[in-house]
């Protein structure tokens, strides 16, 4: 079977060939791939900036989002059935008793930095035609979202950071909450690309007046998609950090989906009081940040700020997800199918690899419904 891999070391990336995977454990899963979305963090271990092979191979198959259905179970397998379909977590736990986390199932939140993630560190990823993987890394989905079950995985980004969001926002009198615009309740997500316009999407449905903040000018095909489900765009080359404040107000939450860029940090400067702020993304390589320190320690310490960041799901966040992609796809049908922009199979991945046009492109292995 055909699959998309990089191979570090020697700096080249294309199309191997690996033998069909077999059932080897009583609680494993063959999955039939469907689908495989390509997102930054693929473009990034085909720069060859990281991702990690597994022991013993000098590539790594690529792919971590991914839709697969389910073609044969082992004995002790309870939860699936041939034809079900599935979306499988990425990150796997460390081997270390010491690390609560893992030894939890909350491999997200790893202490050691020794888990294992598909398609990027040490564990061959799923743009290949057969998988097979444990049935506790797998979530089912409901067959009426085939047409957009690849965005599970991306939209896992956004409920996790919710999840955190809410948690930590538990500190604070919700109930004095005045009429009109309520306290704590503005968000601005900056990016629009599938990450940004998918949070914009879960702070809509979750009840927040949201505005997504990106340098593409307007009009463009993201911001009518934003309006499309209710939020306001403003594009970032010419409405300021400050002005944007200004139309917004006080602003709760920032949820950061560009790659924790330079504009990321002036976002900082303009944060509410009593907010929140989300890092999905780190700067990235060769790309020089400047940071008022002064003012950021004084804004944190004097208005209650939280700046937290955020990786790969748990199986919390991938259940909230599948949720509410459902719920997203029945409110805006058509605004959750345009994030989907192209199609293209295993012999041309490296098209959308190295391709940014589109909003999220992704790599079909099986055409079958």
């Amino acid at each position: 079977m055909k699959a998309g891999a990089v191979f570090p070391g020697k700096r080249k990336i294309e199309v191997v060939a690996l033998d069909e995977p077999r059932i080897t454990a009583p609680t494993e899963v063959k999955l039939r791939m469907l689908e495989v979305g390509v997102c930054g963090t693929d473009r990034e271990i085909a720069s060859f900036h990281h991702g990690t092979p597994p022991e013993g191979f000098e590539f790594l198959v690529l792919g971590h989002e991914a839709l697969g259905e389910v073609v044969e179970t082992g004995p002790a397998v309870s939860r699936f059935q041939e034809g079900d379909l599935v979306v499988p977590m990425v990150r796997r736990p460390c081997p270390h008793p010491e690390c609560a986390a893992c030894r939890a199932e909350r491999q997200d939140f790893c202490y050691t930095d020794d888990f294992r993630e598909r398609g990027i560190k040490q564990q061959h990823g799923f743009m290949t035609g057969f998988v097979v993987d444990d049935e506790q890394y797998l979530n089912a989905v409901p067959r009426d979202l085939r047409a957009v079950a690849v965005l599970v995985e991306p939209l896992t980004i956004a409920e996790k950071a919710l999840i955190q969001i809410y948690a930590i926002q538990q500190r604070l009198p919700w109930s004095s909450a005045s009429p009109g615009k309520p306290h704590g309740r503005r968000a601005v997500v900056l990016g629009a690309g599938p990450v940004g316009l998918l949070g914009a999407m879960a702070l809509v449905n979750a009840g927040f007046e949201t505005f997504v903040y990106s340098r593409e000018g307007t009009p463009n095909p993201r911001a009518a998609l934003a309006a499309a489900f209710g939020a306001r765009y403003f594009c970032s080359a010419t409405v300021n950090a400050g002005q944007l404040a200004s139309e917004v107000g006080n602003i709760d939450v920032v949820y950061e989906a560009a790659g924790a860029t330079q504009t990321a940090f002036e976002l900082l400067e303009v944060l509410g009081t009593d907010a929140v702020y989300c890092f999905t993304g780190v700067p990235r390589h060769g790309e020089p940040i400047s940071i008022d320190a002064h003012s950021l320690l004084y804004h944190l310490v004097l208005k209650n700020q939280v700046i937290l960041g955020t990786v790969n799901a748990g199986k919390d966040a991938f259940e909230a997800a599948i949720r509410d992609l459902g719920l997203f796809y029945r409110r805006w049908p058509d605004a959750v199918s345009a994030l989907i922009t192209g199609r293209y199979p295993i012999e041309e991945f490296l098209e959308p690899v190295f391709d940014r046009s589109g909003i999220k492109n992704i790599i079909v292995l099986d055409g079958r419904s």
